[in-house]
């Protein structure tokens, strides 16, 4: 029933709450994200079951007015069955209890798949699902090494029992698990990768700017789905934003280890993410585009990349066509509002987007003109539960949190009673 389902989600929440720091110490342990970073990670995911324990109980259907005397039609708002939970690594335990959360709010059980890197942290809510009395079978973990994350993706995605596929990953991948999902005509969420724009107008505060950059870039090292990955600057504040940008890294942000209480900036995920970043600067300087601060691999070991700033980057270069998911920060100069507004929806991909201006008029302009799912208008982060979590274009499929987040995980049935 659904105030007990809401009962178990509530305390299940108030568990992760309890062991916050030992919930954050596995995040760090497993990904290298900063222990402060990590903390604010569990008290996010641990709001989505708090979140989803209260939308529980409100899963209303509708009476609709009959057409004829004899009859009343209404409607019936059912889960949708077996859920699949396919999730990244970058946020080991908000992707999951997004996803869960909603689910088992709607009267679903789940199969999560967590991300190789990073299963621990699906196993320790799985003990806490356990002492929150949510019973055996409900919450499902299937962790898999690197070899055989394609063949499991698989089996959950064609698999006649899972009736619902959610993924948090690539775009590429996926595509794939689309595929394998058509065959049995699965009910599918997807929220995949981003390109995020961040536009700074010749209106804008720059100094607020400047603070909301570096929260939107450089948030676990540049490895979030959201994170701004191509800066548009407006050539009348270029100059100062660049130069206040590159003292604020240099003085705010921090390489080390994550446990240390200084650290802003732990390691990337692995060695091809830090190659990845190599690449993008590589390509750029070749092409012109200038190393204002950073731009090599730090001396703390082979998975550690200073924060990046460039300038003079152009449309042509990788870094500003393809996703990095690292510290990396291009920087291009534009001199109209159509110009940076065409510039930031050529992506064929749509998840957040990022401006900064004072011209009430302009806000409302590119707000509605941009292709994203999510804009930030002078603010750099922006998630949050009660908020729709999602994309446009190749960046995914329905939306996370929020009201609108239970619904992916429920049926509506049309029942018309007749006879009367």
């Amino acid at each position: 029933p659904c105030q007990e389902r809401s009962a178990r989600l509530r305390r299940w929440y108030e568990l992760m709450v309890e062991n916050k720091e030992e919930l954050a110490r596995i995040i760090t342990a497993e990904n290298g994200k900063p222990l402060k970073e990590a903390q604010g990670e569990i008290m996010y995911s641990a709001s989505f079951l708090e979140w989803f324990a209260e939308e529980a109980r409100r899963i209303y259907g509708d009476v609709i007015p009959a057409s004829a005397k004899d009859r009343r039609t209404l409607v019936l708002k059912q889960p949708v069955g077996v859920a699949a939970i396919i999730t990244p690594w970058n946020f080991p335990s908000a992707m999951i209890t997004r996803k869960v959360g909603a689910a088992l709010a709607a009267g679903c059980t789940v199969v999560v798949k967590p991300a190789e890197d990073t299963p621990l942290s699906a196993l320790a809510l799985g003990e806490l699902a356990n002492q929150a009395e949510i019973p055996a079978g409900v919450y499902n973990v299937v962790p898999c090494s690197r070899q055989q994350t394609a063949a499991v993706g698989e089996v959950l995605c064609t698999d006649p029992l899972v009736s619902k596929i959610s993924f948090t990953g690539s775009t590429a991948t996926g595509k794939i698990l689309l595929k394998h999902a058509a065959g049995t005509v699965k009910r599918v969420s997807m929220e995949l990768g981003g390109h995020a724009p961040f536009i700074v107008f010749d209106s804008a505060n720059v100094d607020r700017a400047v603070a909301g950059a570096l929260a939107s870039k450089y948030r676990n090292s540049g490895q979030t789905c959201v994170c701004t990955n191509r800066f548009l600057v407006q050539r009348g504040i270029h100059d100062e934003f660049v130069e206040k940008f590159a003292k604020a890294i240099e003085k705010e942000l921090h390489v080390g280890n994550g446990f240390d209480a200084k650290t802003t900036q732990g390691p990337l995920i692995n060695e091809k993410a830090v190659e990845k970043v190599e690449k993008h600067i590589k390509d750029a300087v070749s092409q012109g585009a200038s190393i204002v601060t950073g731009g090599k691999r730090h001396s703390l070991g082979k998975n550690f990349f200073e924060p990046t700033l460039l300038s003079n980057v152009t449309t042509k270069m990788l870094c500003t066509q393809e996703e990095t998911f690292g510290p990396l920060a291009p920087v291009i100069k534009f001199e109209t509002e159509a110009e940076a507004v065409a510039i930031a929806n050529a992506a064929d991909v749509g998840l957040a987007g990022y401006f900064y201006s004072q011209d009430p008029a302009q806000i409302w302009r590119v707000a509605e003109q941009l292709e994203v799912g999510m804009v930030g208008v002078n603010e750099g982060i922006i998630s949050s539960v009660e908020c729709p979590f999602g994309g446009v274009k190749q960046s995914g499929l329905g939306r996370e949190g929020s009201k609108y987040g239970i619904d992916e995980y429920l049926e509506i049935k049309y029942v018309c009673l007749g006879g009367l």
